[in-house]
């Protein structure tokens, strides 16, 4: 469980999910939108409170993850 110090407070969260929403329409004006897996993971980012750092990490990890499978 992350610590608190590791959290984002609820203005900071609501303010991501600001930004997470307009990039999410710029992508979809360039036509490449977000897919229901990729939506999935920022809202999770948003319900657990995570960092940027711990975002970033994870999202590496899976990229990782998902280039060592191929």
């Amino acid at each position: 469980m992350a610590k608190a110090k590791d959290r984002l407070s609820p203005e900071q969260v609501a303010a991501a999910r600001e930004r997470r929403l307009e990039a999410m329409h710029l992508q979809e004006i360039e036509g490449n939108p977000l897919d229901s897996e990729d939506i999935a993971m920022f809202e999770m980012f948003e319900r657990e409170g995570w960092d940027h750092e711990r975002r970033r990490a994870y999202i590496l990890a899976q990229a990782r993850a998902t280039a060592d499978a191929k």
